[in-house]
């Protein structure tokens, strides 16, 4: 690359957030396994060429680790309900006699490998959005994500973008309390090292949380005491106008029985008149504009990929079912579309620039 985009610097949030959302909408629209490892190592490689030295970029194992115990859950549900006669049985447990009001519940009982497998793909596919959720988690500054958001939009951001950056402050609290304990000694093993690590990490992260929330308020943040009574129902009519033209627009979408000048219709309508109440919203709160994050082509190129990667994802879904939703009979396969599919997605490892602030390696250190 060239340029500025060669340059090193934080991309926009916004980009990282529109191309993890494309994976993860492309991992909803599959249970392929190979499909989905070919997503989960797109993620990976991405997160591991252009994640930054700030303490969220080392969230992402954290989110490594639930990934695989969410499929191991999965598998383990499967197992203790979903025991099931048909198929090649592998195990066959006695199944646990439940009352009557249960009926319809089996509780343990023959494990065939259909079973198996069908859990193991659901799980592959909960694992890898949390993976997808997790690199964006890893990628997008959290603080420059939330200057970003709309103003109308504040309270709604505010709340995103705290629940987002949990796991990136459980990380940098577990790092730097194990450094602590490290130099201290005690306990290495058993319940009690368990102990003094986990309530100094939760104390630590709600204590960050609380200062965040803190300087937040002490800065005005989002107030909005300024407006009229005027302005103030002026702009809650818009929104519940709007929120309930959406409501009827989109019941009379998926009810094909309802008048169809209900849906669409109203369906813009409703969204026209949101939009006029973002704005009008959006005057009331006001925040400075000091250094925002520039817009260039590797952002575009970062948020096209993603949309390409859904868009691809949604037509494989639809036109090559039987590569979108392998049965568990038989060996799952990819198509040429799908390998591409599967592989685009590790393009922004290449087009974007550098992070200003890279990882300490050891190496390095040493």
């Amino acid at each position: 690359m060239t340029g500025s985009a060669a340059l090193p610097r934080d991309l926009h949030p916004l980009a990282w957030w529109t191309w993890a959302i494309g994976l993860a909408t492309a991992a909803s629209l599959t249970t392929n396994p190979l499909l989905l490892l070919l997503v989960m190592g797109s993620a990976t490689v991405v997160v591991m060429a252009r994640r930054s030295g700030h303490p969220f970029g080392r969230s992402f194992r954290l989110y490594v680790l639930l990934a695989l115990l969410t499929v191991v859950l999965r598998v383990v549900f499967r197992i203790v309900f979903g025991g099931q006669e048909v198929g090649h049985v592998l195990l066959d447990l006695p199944e646990v006699p439940l009352p009557d009001w249960a009926a319809g519940v089996r509780l343990l009982g023959p494990v065939t490998s259909e079973a198996l497998l069908a859990g193991l793909y659901d799980g592959l596919r909960l694992a890898t959005i949390i993976l997808c959720v997790g690199a964006a988690n890893s990628l997008a500054n959290p603080k420059r994500l939330l200057a970003s958001v709309p103003p109308a939009l504040y309270e709604i951001g505010t709340a995103l973008v705290v629940a987002v950056t949990i796991f990136p402050q459980l990380a940098d609290s577990a790092r730097r309390v194990r450094a602590a304990q490290a130099l201290r000694g005690g306990a290495t093993s058993g319940v009690g090292r368990l102990r003094r690590f986990l309530v100094p990490v939760l104390e630590d992260a709600l204590e960050r949380s609380l200062a965040l929330a803190a300087g937040m308020d002490a800065r005005g943040y989002g107030r909005s005491g300024g407006a009229t009574a005027r302005e103030r129902w002026t702009t809650g009519s818009l929104l519940l106008l709007a929120l309930t033209g959406i409501c009827v627009g989109t019941y009379a979408w998926l009810d094909p029985t309802a008048p169809r000048v209900l849906a669409l219709p109203m369906l813009a309508a409703g969204a026209s008149v949101a939009v006029l109440g973002m704005v009008s919203s959006g005057r009331r709160v006001h925040r400075t504009r000091y250094r925002p994050d520039p817009w260039r082509g590797p952002e575009l190129v970062t948020a096209g990929v993603g949309v390409a990667v859904a868009v691809l994802a949604w037509y494989v879904s639809h036109t090559e079912v039987a590569v979108a939703y392998p049965g568990v009979d038989v060996a799952p396969y990819l198509s040429p579309l799908a390998l591409v599919l599967g592989v685009l997605g590790t393009l922004p490892a290449v087009t974007t620039p550098v992070p200003a602030t890279a990882p300490v390696r050891r190496e390095a250190a040493a």
